[in-house]
Protein backbone atom coordinates (compact mmCIF):
# COMPACT_ATOMS: atom_id res chain seq x y z
CA UNK A 1 0.00 0.00 0.00
CA UNK A 2 1.45 3.06 -0.62
CA UNK A 3 1.89 5.56 2.47
CA UNK A 4 -0.38 8.13 1.22
CA UNK A 5 -2.73 6.47 -1.08
CA UNK A 6 -5.02 3.61 1.06
CA UNK A 7 -5.46 1.15 -1.43
CA UNK A 8 -3.51 -1.63 -2.10
CA UNK A 9 -2.84 -1.84 -6.02
CA UNK A 10 -1.17 -4.41 -7.91
CA UNK A 11 0.70 -3.11 -11.04
CA UNK A 12 0.10 -2.34 -13.38
CA UNK A 13 -3.17 -0.48 -13.15
CA UNK A 14 -5.13 0.25 -16.10
CA UNK A 15 -8.17 2.75 -16.60
CA UNK A 16 -9.70 4.47 -19.39
CA UNK A 17 -8.35 7.82 -20.33
CA UNK A 18 -12.33 9.42 -19.15
CA UNK A 19 -11.15 8.30 -15.51
CA UNK A 20 -7.70 10.60 -15.40
CA UNK A 21 -9.50 12.12 -12.84
CA UNK A 22 -11.23 9.54 -10.82
CA UNK A 23 -10.82 7.33 -7.71
CA UNK A 24 -9.26 3.79 -9.26
CA UNK A 25 -10.71 1.38 -6.66
CA UNK A 26 -9.92 -2.46 -6.99
CA UNK A 27 -12.42 -4.98 -6.85
CA UNK A 28 -10.67 -7.88 -8.56
CA UNK A 29 -7.42 -8.31 -9.79
CA UNK A 30 -6.54 -8.90 -13.79
CA UNK A 31 -9.55 -9.48 -15.96
CA UNK A 32 -11.35 -12.78 -15.58
CA UNK A 33 -10.92 -13.82 -19.51
CA UNK A 34 -7.85 -12.79 -20.37
CA UNK A 35 -7.28 -14.67 -23.40
CA UNK A 36 -7.91 -12.18 -26.04
CA UNK A 37 -4.95 -12.18 -28.10
CA UNK A 38 -4.66 -8.23 -28.90
CA UNK A 39 -4.90 -7.06 -25.14
CA UNK A 40 -1.21 -7.00 -23.51
CA UNK A 41 -2.81 -5.16 -20.35
CA UNK A 42 -3.16 -8.38 -17.64
CA UNK A 43 -0.38 -10.61 -19.19
CA UNK A 44 2.20 -10.16 -16.07
CA UNK A 45 2.22 -12.88 -13.90
CA UNK A 46 0.68 -10.71 -10.66
CA UNK A 47 -2.03 -9.47 -12.75
CA UNK A 48 -3.54 -13.34 -12.66
CA UNK A 49 -7.05 -12.98 -12.17
CA UNK A 50 -8.20 -12.83 -8.33
CA UNK A 51 -11.85 -11.38 -6.42
CA UNK A 52 -10.06 -8.93 -4.43
CA UNK A 53 -11.11 -9.61 -0.60
CA UNK A 54 -14.12 -7.61 0.85
CA UNK A 55 -13.42 -6.88 3.82
CA UNK A 56 -9.91 -5.08 2.10
CA UNK A 57 -11.91 -3.10 0.03
CA UNK A 58 -14.61 -2.14 2.14
CA UNK A 59 -11.93 -0.94 4.53
CA UNK A 60 -10.32 0.73 1.12
CA UNK A 61 -13.27 3.02 0.98
CA UNK A 62 -13.78 4.04 4.58
CA UNK A 63 -10.31 5.07 4.43
CA UNK A 64 -10.45 6.90 1.44
CA UNK A 65 -13.34 8.96 3.01
CA UNK A 66 -11.18 10.19 6.07
CA UNK A 67 -8.13 11.21 3.69
CA UNK A 68 -9.85 12.30 0.70
CA UNK A 69 -13.78 13.46 1.68
CA UNK A 70 -15.55 15.43 -0.41
CA UNK A 71 -12.47 15.20 -3.32
CA UNK A 72 -13.87 11.99 -4.70
CA UNK A 73 -16.57 12.66 -7.30
CA UNK A 74 -15.75 9.99 -9.72
CA UNK A 75 -15.12 6.25 -8.74
CA UNK A 76 -13.56 3.43 -11.22
CA UNK A 77 -13.97 0.01 -9.98
CA UNK A 78 -11.09 -1.49 -11.54
CA UNK A 79 -9.28 -3.93 -12.65
CA UNK A 80 -10.88 -5.21 -15.76
CA UNK A 81 -13.99 -6.70 -15.28
CA UNK A 82 -15.42 -5.68 -12.17
CA UNK A 83 -18.81 -7.29 -13.60
CA UNK A 84 -17.34 -10.36 -12.69
CA UNK A 85 -18.33 -10.05 -9.01
CA UNK A 86 -22.02 -11.47 -7.94
CA UNK A 87 -24.27 -8.56 -7.67
CA UNK A 88 -24.24 -9.15 -3.61
CA UNK A 89 -20.49 -8.19 -3.51
CA UNK A 90 -21.03 -5.61 -5.75
CA UNK A 91 -23.78 -4.17 -4.22
CA UNK A 92 -21.96 -4.02 -1.18
CA UNK A 93 -19.20 -1.84 -2.69
CA UNK A 94 -21.48 0.19 -4.13
CA UNK A 95 -23.38 0.79 -0.62
CA UNK A 96 -20.23 1.79 1.29
CA UNK A 97 -18.97 3.98 -1.42
CA UNK A 98 -22.37 5.62 -1.06
CA UNK A 99 -22.22 5.91 2.32
CA UNK A 100 -19.07 7.08 3.41
CA UNK A 101 -18.55 9.15 0.08
CA UNK A 102 -21.51 11.03 -0.59
CA UNK A 103 -20.11 13.32 -3.06
CA UNK A 104 -19.75 10.99 -5.59
CA UNK A 105 -21.38 11.71 -8.97
CA UNK A 106 -20.57 8.57 -11.32
CA UNK A 107 -19.18 5.39 -10.48
CA UNK A 108 -18.13 3.18 -13.62
CA UNK A 109 -16.51 0.08 -14.84
CA UNK A 110 -14.64 -1.96 -17.37
CA UNK A 111 -17.14 -5.13 -18.25
CA UNK A 112 -17.16 -8.16 -20.46
CA UNK A 113 -20.29 -8.85 -22.27
CA UNK A 114 -20.45 -12.63 -20.72
CA UNK A 115 -20.23 -11.15 -17.28
CA UNK A 116 -22.84 -8.83 -17.76
CA UNK A 117 -25.27 -11.82 -19.44
CA UNK A 118 -24.76 -13.68 -16.34
CA UNK A 119 -26.71 -10.96 -14.32
CA UNK A 120 -30.75 -9.80 -14.82
CA UNK A 121 -31.93 -6.74 -15.93
CA UNK A 122 -33.50 -7.02 -12.69
CA UNK A 123 -29.65 -7.21 -11.13
CA UNK A 124 -28.30 -4.45 -13.42
CA UNK A 125 -30.95 -1.80 -12.26
CA UNK A 126 -30.30 -2.53 -8.76
CA UNK A 127 -26.76 -2.47 -9.41
CA UNK A 128 -28.03 1.22 -11.20
CA UNK A 129 -29.58 2.27 -8.25
CA UNK A 130 -26.81 1.98 -6.11
CA UNK A 131 -24.81 4.25 -7.69
CA UNK A 132 -23.03 2.31 -11.12
CA UNK A 133 -24.10 4.40 -13.71
CA UNK A 134 -21.21 3.52 -16.85
CA UNK A 135 -20.12 0.28 -18.20
CA UNK A 136 -17.01 0.48 -20.56
CA UNK A 137 -17.74 -2.41 -22.63
CA UNK A 138 -14.75 -3.68 -25.27
CA UNK A 139 -16.74 -4.66 -28.51
CA UNK A 140 -13.66 -4.62 -30.20
CA UNK A 141 -16.35 -5.80 -33.73
CA UNK A 142 -18.96 -6.80 -34.48
CA UNK A 143 -17.61 -9.32 -37.28
CA UNK A 144 -17.87 -12.82 -35.84
CA UNK A 145 -15.01 -14.30 -37.90
CA UNK A 146 -12.47 -10.72 -36.45
CA UNK A 147 -14.01 -11.99 -33.11
CA UNK A 148 -12.86 -15.74 -33.42
CA UNK A 149 -9.55 -14.70 -34.80
CA UNK A 150 -8.61 -12.74 -31.77
CA UNK A 151 -9.83 -15.51 -29.52
CA UNK A 152 -12.22 -12.35 -27.77
CA UNK A 153 -14.80 -15.29 -26.33
CA UNK A 154 -17.61 -13.32 -27.79
CA UNK A 155 -19.55 -12.75 -30.85
CA UNK A 156 -21.97 -10.52 -31.82
CA UNK A 157 -25.17 -12.34 -30.60
CA UNK A 158 -23.81 -12.29 -27.37
CA UNK A 159 -22.33 -8.40 -27.11
CA UNK A 160 -25.73 -7.22 -28.86
CA UNK A 161 -27.53 -9.26 -25.68
CA UNK A 162 -25.21 -7.93 -22.56
CA UNK A 163 -25.39 -3.81 -24.63
CA UNK A 164 -29.02 -4.53 -24.83
CA UNK A 165 -29.11 -5.89 -21.27
CA UNK A 166 -27.32 -2.78 -20.26
CA UNK A 167 -29.78 -0.33 -22.05
CA UNK A 168 -32.74 -2.06 -21.11
CA UNK A 169 -31.45 -0.87 -17.36
CA UNK A 170 -30.66 1.84 -17.78
CA UNK A 171 -26.75 2.14 -17.93
CA UNK A 172 -25.02 4.13 -20.10
CA UNK A 173 -22.83 2.19 -22.40
CA UNK A 174 -19.27 3.07 -23.67
CA UNK A 175 -18.64 0.96 -26.34
CA UNK A 176 -14.80 0.51 -27.69
CA UNK A 177 -13.79 -0.69 -31.35
CA UNK A 178 -10.43 -1.46 -32.54
CA UNK A 179 -9.82 0.31 -35.55
CA UNK A 180 -7.15 -2.46 -37.95
CA UNK A 181 -8.03 -5.03 -36.10
CA UNK A 182 -9.21 -7.25 -38.88
CA UNK A 183 -6.34 -6.67 -40.79
CA UNK A 184 -6.27 -5.78 -44.37
CA UNK A 185 -8.11 -9.53 -45.37
CA UNK A 186 -11.18 -8.51 -42.82
CA UNK A 187 -11.33 -4.93 -43.32
CA UNK A 188 -14.27 -4.14 -44.72
CA UNK A 189 -16.41 -6.58 -43.02
CA UNK A 190 -14.81 -5.58 -39.58
CA UNK A 191 -16.39 -2.08 -40.33
CA UNK A 192 -19.20 -2.87 -41.43
CA UNK A 193 -20.31 -5.47 -38.97
CA UNK A 194 -19.32 -2.77 -36.29
CA UNK A 195 -21.66 -0.35 -37.76
CA UNK A 196 -24.18 -3.09 -37.38
CA UNK A 197 -23.72 -3.82 -34.07
CA UNK A 198 -23.76 -0.27 -33.11
CA UNK A 199 -27.04 0.39 -34.84
CA UNK A 200 -28.46 -2.56 -33.38
CA UNK A 201 -27.99 -0.98 -30.08
CA UNK A 202 -27.49 2.23 -29.83
CA UNK A 203 -24.96 2.93 -27.43
CA UNK A 204 -24.33 6.41 -25.56
CA UNK A 205 -21.13 6.70 -26.50
CA UNK A 206 -18.72 4.57 -28.65
CA UNK A 207 -15.14 4.93 -29.18
CA UNK A 208 -12.72 3.62 -32.03
CA UNK A 209 -8.84 3.29 -31.29
CA UNK A 210 -6.22 1.98 -32.99
CA UNK A 211 -5.23 -1.99 -32.58
CA UNK A 212 -1.43 -1.79 -31.36
CA UNK A 213 1.39 -4.46 -30.33
CA UNK A 214 4.06 -2.27 -28.58
CA UNK A 215 5.36 -6.01 -26.69
CA UNK A 216 5.18 -7.51 -30.70
CA UNK A 217 2.71 -9.58 -32.61
CA UNK A 218 3.76 -12.64 -32.23
CA UNK A 219 0.74 -14.10 -29.64
CA UNK A 220 -1.69 -11.82 -31.38
CA UNK A 221 -0.53 -13.61 -34.91
CA UNK A 222 -0.99 -17.47 -33.24
CA UNK A 223 -4.68 -17.26 -34.30
CA UNK A 224 -4.47 -15.01 -36.82
CA UNK A 225 -1.86 -15.73 -39.32
CA UNK A 226 -3.10 -14.02 -42.45
CA UNK A 227 -2.69 -10.47 -40.49
CA UNK A 228 -1.88 -7.62 -41.95
CA UNK A 229 -1.97 -4.55 -40.25
CA UNK A 230 -3.27 -1.24 -42.32
CA UNK A 231 -1.40 1.83 -42.85
CA UNK A 232 -2.75 5.46 -41.89
CA UNK A 233 -4.30 5.72 -44.91
CA UNK A 234 -6.04 1.71 -45.02
CA UNK A 235 -7.63 2.81 -41.49
CA UNK A 236 -9.08 6.07 -42.57
CA UNK A 237 -10.65 3.91 -45.55
CA UNK A 238 -11.85 1.87 -42.54
CA UNK A 239 -13.21 4.08 -40.47
CA UNK A 240 -14.85 5.85 -43.86
CA UNK A 241 -16.82 2.55 -44.14
CA UNK A 242 -17.62 2.63 -40.26
CA UNK A 243 -19.44 6.08 -40.10
CA UNK A 244 -20.86 5.82 -43.90
CA UNK A 245 -22.51 2.30 -42.31
CA UNK A 246 -23.88 4.27 -39.03
CA UNK A 247 -27.34 4.74 -38.37
CA UNK A 248 -27.18 6.50 -34.72
CA UNK A 249 -29.95 8.97 -33.30
CA UNK A 250 -27.73 10.21 -30.35
CA UNK A 251 -24.56 8.85 -29.64
CA UNK A 252 -21.03 10.82 -28.59
CA UNK A 253 -18.28 9.30 -31.06
CA UNK A 254 -14.61 9.82 -30.00
CA UNK A 255 -11.71 8.53 -31.96
CA UNK A 256 -9.24 10.57 -30.01
CA UNK A 257 -6.86 8.25 -28.06
CA UNK A 258 -3.35 8.38 -28.00
CA UNK A 259 -3.53 5.83 -30.85
CA UNK A 260 -5.17 7.62 -33.07
CA UNK A 261 -3.40 9.78 -36.42
CA UNK A 262 -6.90 10.97 -36.87
CA UNK A 263 -8.63 12.36 -33.90
CA UNK A 264 -12.38 12.56 -34.26
CA UNK A 265 -15.10 14.01 -32.30
CA UNK A 266 -19.34 14.62 -32.62
CA UNK A 267 -22.22 13.39 -32.01
CA UNK A 268 -24.01 10.88 -34.34
CA UNK A 269 -26.05 10.81 -36.23
CA UNK A 270 -26.23 15.13 -36.23
CA UNK A 271 -22.69 15.50 -37.01
CA UNK A 272 -21.77 12.24 -39.33
CA UNK A 273 -21.71 14.75 -42.76
CA UNK A 274 -19.11 16.76 -40.94
CA UNK A 275 -17.20 13.82 -39.79
CA UNK A 276 -17.35 11.33 -42.67
CA UNK A 277 -15.67 15.22 -44.47
CA UNK A 278 -12.90 15.04 -41.84
CA UNK A 279 -12.24 11.69 -42.64
CA UNK A 280 -11.80 12.19 -46.41
CA UNK A 281 -9.68 15.00 -45.97
CA UNK A 282 -7.51 12.89 -44.22
CA UNK A 283 -7.73 10.26 -47.34
CA UNK A 284 -7.83 12.53 -49.97
CA UNK A 285 -5.42 15.44 -48.80
CA UNK A 286 -3.65 14.23 -45.91
CA UNK A 287 -1.17 17.21 -45.63
CA UNK A 288 -4.15 19.44 -45.36
CA UNK A 289 -5.58 17.01 -42.68
CA UNK A 290 -4.98 17.53 -38.42
CA UNK A 291 -2.75 14.41 -38.50
CA UNK A 292 -0.65 13.29 -35.08
CA UNK A 293 2.93 12.77 -35.99
CA UNK A 294 4.22 9.25 -35.47
CA UNK A 295 6.21 10.22 -32.23
CA UNK A 296 3.03 11.79 -30.73
CA UNK A 297 0.90 8.70 -30.64
CA UNK A 298 1.59 7.43 -27.24
CA UNK A 299 1.68 3.30 -27.83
Amino acid sequence: MHPTIPIHYINPVFRPPSEAQSLILPVTNGCSWNQCTYCEMYTEPQKAFAVRDEAETLQSIQRCAEQFGSQVQRVFLGDGDAMALSTRRLMAVLTAIRTHLPHVRRISSYCLPRNVRSKSVQDLRDLLQAGLTLAYVGAESGDDTVLQRVNKGETFATTSDALDKLGAAGITRSVMLLNGLGGRVLTQQHALQSARLANATQPEFLASLVVSFPQGEARFRQGFPEWEPLDPHELFREIEQLLQALELKRTVFRSDHASNWLVLKGTLGAEKPRLLAEVRTAIDRPQAAALRSAWARGI
